[in-house]
């Protein structure tokens, strides 16, 4: 059910089902291409408990929700009645730049199982671990068995990314999955390998097909598919209603195919080989300066959903070459953010951040990121670059001494055993693990020695920080504006707060309190900025700047509106003291909701501190609740 609330206000945030092309997730996000971004209502998004954070980028809306992601798409779908990962590229952005348009493509084919690649991935990386410390050997049935598991989605990765790719092309995903299959069916592999033997080539009505190993190849299938979705358009609504349902892709079929086999495929294929051989070149020119580039900018590119478009050359290095080199150098990125995550957690006396970078830190090194940037590194911005000048130091290390992956994965800790070869280790496996050390350690010391500011680090937790905790040159320079409580009831810690989210302090500095009558009354003079639909929350923007979110209860969102009643609308002007919302006290109660009220400062990091306004418990509706400092 929460999950199903979520995705309704994500739903309505992102302007209602009318104004989505596709929606897709990856890791931690979800990703929409929209009709029109100006129906979003990113300050409610962002003000969402369940939400992250809000990213614009590559011709995408991206919604980060964190590991529970796929839950939440998976309730989107459903509520908004979408296609799973359906997409008409026809009716995306034409005025998108070719780079978004290409972001977006890119994506939308990986994303739906890029976690299997990388946990089949892992399964190979800890195979070769295995084979060797001499654990096993390549004659084994354990061997043969797991070594299969881990191969398969790469052999077969043309069936996947055919059906994929279809979808992301708006045609039928099932006819360009069989083009994809046609590719490594066995039949043609046996050719391929007689033509190896000097066996003269096959012909298709009397013309010569050039055989190729099409196997774990990734841009033959996806031009094909293409293609096939090209025709599939053109043909579909010509065809007579009773029939189109196997003439189309009868018609798609019997075009596209032979001519992958003569044309596509081989074109393809010398273009896949010329990317791989660009690279390479590049590269070669400078494996240290490679390392250095991609260990300091990789979170910057995964930070506005850039990542993507270095997928396909991952797995073009590793279909053309059977090694990578580039996703080694990705690791030690990884490793310096879950190295100022630590220093952070470690350094930090602030009982909110260190909660959250206590759970970012954990995520990060199994390669997932985003929390620790979004909660921890970037807002403190000092331990983001640290981590970015580790990222830099440890991977030019991996590159100085080419340092391979043998398989795909996410860049994380099981990177190191995907960078093992098969005859054992030697100095790019011992280089993986200095360069990742000097990555992580250089992030977490520099984090605990300057990356948090003294106000920070010296307060022993959020209730014993004192009224005047911040010591200026200059005290009459320091601003201070005092809100005033929107209801009546007892003043909580807001760390006490039964939701983390709150709690943490990711959304903002504040109190909460509960309620002893059932209404919120206006604390500022300024806006109604955002009103969610269920009426349980509220954000205002008030004329001295500061961002107010009100939000009545625990989980409330769930009652649907149900015993809410609001008495304003978004973007009306509002008082000090002017009715914003009523709610049913003993009714939410008796339907088993905490009606602690977290009130918070939505933009906090414009303040050099937001504190208690008093040591009192009880606070009436009009009393000072916060003081604001600048």
């Amino acid at each position: 059910m929460k999950y199903q609330v979520l995705s309704e206000e994500i739903l309505q945030g992102v302007g209602g089902k009318e104004n989505i092309n596709s929606v897709i997730h990856c890791a931690t996000r979800l990703r929409f291409k929209l009709k029109d971004s100006r129906k979003v209502d990113t300050p409610a998004l962002k003000a969402n408990a369940g939400i992250i954070m809000v990213v614009e980028s590559g011709g995408q809306y991206q919604v980060v929700i964190g590991n529970h992601v796929s839950e939440v798409y998976q309730a989107l779908i459903s509520i908004a009645g979408l296609d799973d990962g359906k997409n008409s590229d026809a009716a995306g952005d034409d005025n998108a730049s070719l780079f978004a348009r290409f972001i977006d493509i890119v994506s939308g084919i990986f994303t739906p199982f890029v976690g299997i690649m990388a946990a089949s991935g892992i399964i190979k990386g800890l195979l070769s671990l295995a084979l060797a410390c001499g654990l096993t050997t390549e004659t084994s049935g354990t061997w043969i068995t797991l070594s299969a598991t881990g191969d398969a989605v790469f052999y077969f990765l043309p069936i996947l990314l055919g059906y994929s790719a279809g979808k992301k092309f708006g045609g039928n995903a099932f006819t360009t999955m069989i083009i994809g299959a046609a590719l490594v069916h066995p039949m043609m592999m046996t050719a391929f390998n007689a033509s190896q033997a000097g066996s003269p080539p096959l012909h298709f009505l009397g013309i010569p097909m050039i055989l190729i190993n099409y196997s774990s190849s990734v841009i033959p299938i996806i031009f094909a598919a293409w293609f096939s979705c090209l025709i599939e358009r053109l043909v579909h609504n010509r065809l007579p209603g009773s029939v189109r349902n196997f003439t189309t892709p009868l018609l798609c079929l019997a075009i596209v195919v032979p001519i992958t086999f003569m044309l596509i495929g081989p074109v393809a294929t010398w273009i896949s080989q010329m990317l791989a051989a660009g690279y390479l070149h590049a590269y070669s020119f400078s494996p240290t300066f490679a390392g250095a580039f991609m260990g300091a900018f990789w979170q910057v590119c995964v930070i506005f959903g850039l990542h993507w478009g270095l997928v396909p050359i991952m797995l073009n290095n590793l279909a053309v070459h059977g090694a990578d080199t580039l996703l080694p150098l990705l690791m030690p990125a990884v490793l310096g953010q879950a190295g100022a995550t630590l220093g952070v957690l470690l350094r930090t006396r602030d009982i909110k951040l260190k909660g959250i970078a206590a759970s970012a830190f954990s995520a990060s090194l199994f390669g997932i990121t985003e929390p620790a940037v979004y909660g921890v590194t970037l807002p403190n911005r000092r331990p983001f670059i640290f981590g970015c000048i580790g990222g830099a130091l440890g991977a030019a290390v991996l590159g100085f001494y080419h340092t391979t992956s043998f398989s795909f994965g996410l860049p994380s800790v099981f990177t190191f055993s995907q960078v093992v070869p098969k005859t054992g280790f030697d100095a790019s496996v011992i280089a993986a693990i200095a360069g990742a050390l000097i990555a992580f350690l250089f992030a977490a010391i520099a984090t605990t020695l300057f990356g948090l500011p003294a106000a920070t680090t010296n307060a022993a937790d959020t209730e014993a920080v004192p009224a005047e905790p911040v010591a200026v040159t200059n005290p009459e320079l320091l601003h201070k504006v005092t809100l005033v409580s929107p209801m009546t009831g007892a003043v909580v810690a807001l760390e006490q707060v039964a939701d983390q989210t709150f709690a943490s302090g990711l959304l903002g500095k504040g109190v909460g309190i509960q309620p002893a009558i059932g209404k919120v009354l206006s604390p500022v003079n300024g806006t109604v900025a955002s009103l969610f639909r269920t009426r349980h929350a509220i954000g205002l923007e008030a004329e001295d700047g500061s961002e107010v979110l009100i939000h009545v209860g625990i989980d409330t969102v769930k009652l649907d509106g149900l015993h809410f009643t609001a008495h304003v609308s978004q973007d009306d002007k509002v008082r000090v003291g002017d009715l914003l919302l009523e709610f049913d006290i003993p009714a939410i109660r008796a339907a088993g909701y905490d009606l602690t009220t977290p009130v918070i400062i939505s933009n906090s990091d414009d303040y050099i501190d937001v504190l208690p306004a008093s040591q009192q418990n009880d606070v009436a509706a009009g009393e000072p609740l916060l003081t604001l400092i600048k």
